[in-house]
């Protein structure tokens, strides 16, 4: 499915309810001029759980008041955009007609479901029981339930995710010597183990965000006859899935051999006779599986882009699916975390600098290492 990805920023400064409003009214406006939204991430700064869940409300039932059945995937998430703003949307969008696209609710949980030429794509946003803000395993669990049940009604699996990003509270936490994320990888490895039963894994992200609990988006494919797959390798990088356990933070899980790592691809390469598509996992400055740049956000978004630039190397994506298809060369999307609100101004430039003109988003968050300071996730078009 062709895609636009579509970044609003409010125009004139306000409280949030006012800043959300304006961008609402940018989306209308890109969805009148022949734009379908599918996503929509809504980026926001608030203080505290209680009244995120609040204004999480009002934002859903303005959009279900403008959009009714036709409504997108949504997720409300608190990653605060660069200051003075406290409101940044991200859109997914297409302009496909021939495609049948329908909205749909599981458990509370909008999605999408895009069928054509043989392929079915479900895009989903939001995806919690927004219960368990202060334990993790029981919020990753419910997360992941919801995934696999809102699967199965697609006749569908975990097998069929291409695409995941996991939004995990406090994520570098540590209690009794178990840190957050390394939690949620816990939780991961186990329904993975259950329900994945093809080789490799989804391209994905996993960062902090301001309030406890677990939130996922997810993309997952019914391939058509002529798509293939395919995991890309940064051969400077050590896959996530092999890293040592020095790496990993805290205790194992009592019971468990080992801690277990994230189970996600550097990239996913998918194509067929009409489109190419690279997801690029979330990428930070990783060399093998140490830290580089510690305390230097500069030298650290050079490294992450140089990364990114190996993932989207034509040479060897094209010894993964031989180039008869139609590469356009050219990223579709950056979204950035930072860590720091004083770093945003340095990140901006440099990824404006290598990349000018790039739809991007610019967000605040931990990152799943202590001494990283920022990460990038991306989407790209390879060219040749």
């Amino acid at each position: 499915m062709p895609k636009r990805y579509l970044v609003y920023l409010p125009s004139v400064e306000g409280k949030l309810e006012d800043e959300w409003k304006q961008c609402l009214h940018q989306i209308v406006k890109s969805r009148s001029s022949g734009y379908i939204p599918i996503k929509l991430n809504v980026f926001i700064d608030i203080p505290d759980f209680e009244s995120f869940l609040e204004k999480r409300k009002s934002i859903l039932q303005l959009l279900l008041n403008e959009f009714g059945s036709e409504s997108p995937a949504v997720n409300i998430s608190v990653h605060p955009p660069e200051k003075p703003w406290k409101v940044v949307v991200e859109g997914t969008f297409t302009n496909d007609k021939s495609a049948i696209i329908t909205s749909k609710s599981y458990q509370s949980v909008n999605y999408v479901v895009i069928e054509s030429e043989g392929k079915k794509e479900i895009w989903a946003a939001g995806v919690s029981s927004y219960k368990f803000p202060d334990d993790t395993r029981k919020a990753a669990e419910r997360a992941f339930d919801i995934m696999a049940g809102l699967l199965a009604n697609e006749n569908m699996s975990l097998d069929n995710l291409v695409r995941q990003w996991n939004y995990i509270g406090n994520i570098l936490t540590v209690r009794n010597g178990v840190q957050n994320y390394q939690i949620f990888n816990e939780v991961r490895n186990s329904y993975y183990s259950k329900y994945r039963k093809i080789a490799g894994y989804p391209a994905a992200t996993g960062v902090g965000m301001k309030h406890g609990g677990v939130i996922l988006d997810f993309c997952a494919v019914q391939p058509g006859k002529s798509l293939q797959i395919k995991p890309v390798d940064n051969p400077n990088q050590v896959n996530a899935y092999n890293y040592g356990q020095q790496v990993l933070v805290g205790k194992k899980k009592e019971g468990d051999p080992v801690k277990h790592a994230p189970q996600f691809e550097r990239a996913l390469l998918m194509a067929d006779r009409n489109e190419v598509v690279l997801h690029i996992s979330g990428t930070a400055s990783i060399i093998g599986q140490k830290t580089m740049g510690k305390g230097d956000i500069a030298e650290q978004t050079i490294v992450t882009l140089e990364n990114i630039k190996k993932l989207t190397d034509t040479e060897r994506l094209n010894q993964l699916i031989p180039g008869a298809f139609p590469y356009h060369g050219r990223y579709s999307l950056f979204r950035v975390y930072i860590k720091r609100q004083e770093d945003f101004g340095i990140v901006r430039k440099i990824c404006s600098e290598h990349f000018p003109s790039l739809p991007a988003t610019y967000i605040e968050a931990d990152i799943c290492r202590d001494d990283l300071l920022m990460e990038i996730e991306a989407e790209a078009e390879p060219g040749q």
